[in-house]
């Protein structure tokens, strides 16, 4: 038996392993209700950091009451200890309710605001191209370009790369990911 087989026959007889998905790139969306209290805030990052886990977008705005915000994270984590870290969440003191929506059907949306320097001549163009994408010229100027759209992460990461190939991007303002689950039931008050 030469070398080449050795090889492929010892692949064959290894324990399959190629398939098994990266555990560490699964991403969650997690929304939290979180009491609008100095400090509570730090406190909900800290679980994250603490675990080594990065949060690559972060969202936090009043609710229709103005004593809770509802903070929308996104980080990428096996499934296991993205749970561990709802259930820490959920013990927090200034913690109202948790989920996180990647378990179950969700809408999601982003926005991005893009500030572009087109030459005169691509104009109608790119303003054709925006109109299409379903974004919308805020102002025309063709030193200073601006644009706005909100859809998926997907759809907002193609815009920014199309547009960049067509003009110069000046500036690129994302909000991250904002999401909704579809289900008729609010996000839970945790008691």
């Amino acid at each position: 038996m030469d070398r080449a087989e050795t090889v492929i026959l010892a692949a064959a007889m290894a324990p399959q392993t190629i398939a098994q998905p990266n555990l560490q790139s699964m991403r969650h969306i997690i929304a939290i209700h979180l009491q609008n209290e100095a400090g509570a805030l730090t406190r909900v990052t800290g679980l994250f950091s603490t675990r080594g886990y990065n949060i690559e977008s972060l969202s936090v705005a009043a609710t229709d009451d103005p004593s809770v915000s509802r903070v929308t994270l996104v980080t990428k984590g096996a499934d296991g200890v993205i749970l561990q870290i709802v259930n820490q969440l959920n013990k927090l003191v200034d913690v109202v309710a948790v989920e996180d929506l990647t378990r179950g059907e969700h809408i999601e949306r982003e926005l991005v605001v893009l500030k572009l320097r087109v030459e005169p001549q691509l104009i109608d163009s790119v303003r054709g191209y925006v109109v299409r994408a379903g974004g919308r010229v805020l102002a025309p100027s063709p030193e200073s370009f601006v644009v706005e759209l909100t859809a998926s992460e997907a759809e907002v990461s193609q815009f920014v790369t199309d547009l960049g190939e067509r003009t110069e991007i000046v500036e690129v303002v994302r909000s991250g990911a904002l999401a909704v689950g579809r289900s008729a039931r609010a996000l839970h008050v945790v008691r």
